[in-house]
């Protein structure tokens, strides 16, 4: 997919020299991977690195782990299922009330 966006010359002028739609996708690629949106497989895929070395120093450039994943839902998961089995919460709603509905 080709995408077009349309940059106002004074603005692109302070982006600098270089390829604006590198910068791009490399700026979108980066939010949908700290989103956790994006796989480490996938944002290589996506950049064309050839080798993780060249993934991981992108990385580092950006002040990114490459070893770990910045989003991690399962954890995410496990932290709320510990929290409701503790009575704590389910989206603001009371367990043991939503309990006791179920059994009538």
């Amino acid at each position: 997919m080709n995408v077009t966006v349309r940059i106002p010359d004074d603005f692109a002028d302070r982006l600098g020299s270089g390829d604006l739609g590198r910068k791009a996708l490399e700026a979108l690629a980066l939010q949908e991977h700290r989103a956790g949106r994006l796989a480490l497989a996938d944002l290589r895929q996506v950049l064309g690195f050839a080798t993780r070395a060249e993934l991981d120093a992108f990385l580092d450039a950006h002040g990114l782990p490459s070893s770990v994943p910045v989003h991690q839902p399962a954890d995410d998961l496990a932290a709320r299922i510990r929290a409701f089995r503790a009575g704590k919460t389910l989206g603001g709603l009371d367990p043991a009330a939503l309990i006791r509905e179920g059994r009538r």
